[in-house]
């Protein structure tokens, strides 16, 4: 679905059970506990679970909650970052967004996750056809 329209009001944000950090490692071990991994020019960027995080030693003084947008959004799509940024922005949260093959993925301090699943349901629902 490229239609940035549709894209926002057919998201369906929840959140993902657990809590999640950001780390540098390159642990193999770790890379096999990510649940996603990125190489940059520092070093390989993880997304763990808390869990491990702190069993390696890491730093994991900024827990996340991790939120699937649950809408198939098209990777040439245009618009569902900028309206997700700016909707938590506009809710005072810092939000951190990782697009998957089928699905965007937000991560976002663990003490705001209820409040952004639920600011991001008002907007899709404001984008609605029938809103």
């Amino acid at each position: 679905m490229a239609d940035t329209t549709a894209m926002i009001a057919n998201m369906s944000p929840r959140r993902i059970e657990g809590t999640f950090v950001f780390a540098t490692s390159e642990d193999p071990d770790l890379r096999e506990a990510a649940i996603a991994t990125m190489r940059e020019t520092e070093g390989m960027s993880l997304i763990l679970p808390l869990s491990a995080a702190r069993a390696a030693g890491l730093d994991a003084s900024a827990p996340l909650a991790w939120i699937a947008l649950d809408v198939h959004s098209a990777l040439d799509g245009v618009g569902l970052t900028a309206a997700v940024a700016d909707t938590l922005a506009g809710g005072g949260i810092a939000c951190n967004i990782v697009a998957g093959h089928h699905h965007d993925h937000i991560f976002v301090p663990e003490r705001d996750a209820e409040r952004a699943v639920e600011l991001l349901r008002i907007r899709a629902a404001e984008e609605a056809p029938d809103a």
